[in-house]
């Protein structure tokens, strides 16, 4: 199926989006064949060469070394001087970090009194979070354990549980020894505890094999967090429980009391207010910045608006777009958490050489259209909307809000959403313009399809199709109310297209190194 199968037919004043008045790029929203006449910036163009749909097309003359801009903001220099009509990309287009100017918040800016909010039907948790799900948790501490709290689990496929009991998940990984003591094993184990602890987790249990450098006991003691939730966390290791079939069997006597516990817990109506909503993209395109990411961050203001909370997370990816977060800080101690954040990273990748933040876009973001990470990042950040941002927080740090949050992780899918699922977020909203499939065990992934063209490809993957916006079939503001309300609804208990597909990725940020 191609984009000509299922667009609106194309005419002149159609076949492409200018996105700002300062822009000397236009993108193709269909592909375009030479010869092919464009209305644009109050002047036509012809097509001098094939472009495919979400490619940029320059629509004035670019002389070498002169920006092009997309959005309103320099992408990169072109390498050579580009022709009106030409195909605008890595073979024209250079990459160069941009030297920022930043500008701060002079005053600090408390969010305003929330509205009033729709309500949603939840967990009510002891601390005052709320659950979108009520799962049984089984984490390993190791990969030592891994093999087993899948064993563990997959018991439980098929099983016929108690109303309200949404399953029991396992959380297998390969980390938790061979670690260096410091940061490396503190992020892991912060990792852990915010699965463990989380508002969709009534009870958990922790496997371990008993001599790793991720000892059980972290998770079982007063240090651990609240008594109520220790009573909910039960601990074991296969050295002392008699090795791989005897831990299953002891851990199934543990979670029988935990179902049962689990399915006196109901549903309660809640605010919207309790809404944590994680933002991430995956697969990007170039209608990601046009399309479903706007619209998500219309979504994220109406969140924001009600006292909920948005996270928006990858570091990678905000990198060239960090003054416009800057420029929405509460004050300048949050605007400058956030620089130490885009710094932190550079220090990370510094570790590895010949690294860069342009080795972020993939093969597949360039073949959707994106050049670079300047293009890509300002792209991104259009779904937190436009809304204060009120926190800055690291990765897997416990989220607190309400309002606009800013959570460092890296771009890659499985690691982001498990640091956004570990700090709190009780439902994670994914735009994509590939396809990207990836879900999370216990925390709902509502997926944004970019294009019609993916999201009729991908059917069965996605939930929501932002492309309408593209095709002129739908307003930014009708598809992020669409996405608002499907968040509700999720929230209730709603299954997603990742839920039904069983979904369950889950990969902790290893920082190393490996010992």
């Amino acid at each position: 199926m191609s984009y000509v199968d299922i667009l609106p037919a194309a005419t002149p004043s159609n076949s492409a989006i200018h996105l700002n008045p300062k822009d000397n790029v236009v993108i193709a929203r269909v592909p375009l064949e030479p010869g092919r006449r464009l209305l644009a910036a109050g002047g036509e163009i012809e097509v001098l060469e094939a472009v495919p749909a979400g490619h940029k097309v320059a629509i004035t003359a670019i002389e070498a070394g002169a920006p092009v801009i997309r959005y309103g903001e320099n992408i990169g220099r072109a390498s050579r001087t580009i022709r009106p009509g030409e195909h605008v990309h890595v073979h024209n287009l250079a990459y160069e970090e941009i030297s920022m100017s930043y500008e701060f918040p002079a005053a600090d800016r408390p969010p305003a009194p929330p509205a009033s909010s729709p309500s949603w039907r939840g967990y009510l948790r002891e601390d005052g979070r709320a659950g979108t799900r009520n799962y049984i948790a089984v984490v390993a501490a190791s990969n030592c354990a891994a093999h087993t709290v899948e064993a563990i689990a997959r018991g439980y496929e098929g099983a016929d549980l108690p109303q309200g009991v949404d399953g029991v998940v396992a959380f297998p990984h390969g980390e938790g020894c061979g670690h260096a003591i410091g940061p490396d094993t503190a992020q892991l184990q912060r990792v852990l505890w915010g699965i463990l602890d989380h508002p969709n987790v009534s009870a958990a249990v922790v496997l371990g094999l008993g001599c790793e450098v991720n000892q059980i006991d972290h998770y079982l003691g007063a240090a651990a967090g609240s008594a109520n939730r220790r009573e909910r966390v039960v601990g074991l290791t296969l050295q002392e429980s008699g090795g791989t079939r005897a831990t299953v069997e002891a851990a199934r006597r543990r979670i029988a009391k935990l179902i049962e516990r689990a399915a006196e817990e109901k549903r309660v109506e809640l605010p919207a207010s309790k809404i944590c909503l994680g933002l991430n993209c995956g697969g990007s395109d170039s209608f990601s910045g046009i399309t479903a990411n706007p619209a998500l961050g219309w979504c994220s203001d109406r969140l924001a608006e009600v006292g909920a909370t948005a996270v928006l997370a990858e570091t990678p990816e905000i990198f060239g777009a960090e003054h416009l977060l800057v420029r929405r800080a509460r004050n300048r101690a949050v605007a400058e958490r956030l620089l130490e954040m885009i710094e932190k990273y550079r220090a990370y990748l510094r570790q590895f050489e010949g690294t860069s933040f342009d080795d972020n876009p993939s093969p597949g973001n360039k073949e959707g259209g994106l050049t670079n990470i300047l293009e890509k990042s300002l792209g991104a950040v259009a779904k937190s909307g436009s809304s204060i941002l009120n926190e800055v927080v690291d990765y897997a740090e416990r989220i607190s809000g309400p309002g606009f949050v800013f959570m460092n992780t890296p771009g890659y899918d499985p690691v982001s959403l498990t640091g956004l699922a570990a700090g709190g977020v009780n439902l994670i909203a994914f735009t994509t313009g590939r396809g990207s499939a990836i879900g999370f065990p216990t925390v709902p992934v509502v997926k944004i399809a970019t294009n019609s063209a993916v999201f009729k490809r991908m059917r069965d993957n996605m939930d929501v199709n932002a492309g309408r916006i593209a095709d002129g079939a739908a307003s930014v503001e009708e598809t992020g109310r669409e996405i608002f309300e499907l968040v509700l609804r999720a929230a209730s208990g709603e299954r997603t297209a990742a839920e039904l597909n069983g979904h369950r990725e889950f990969v902790p940020w290893r920082i190393g190194p490996v010992m």
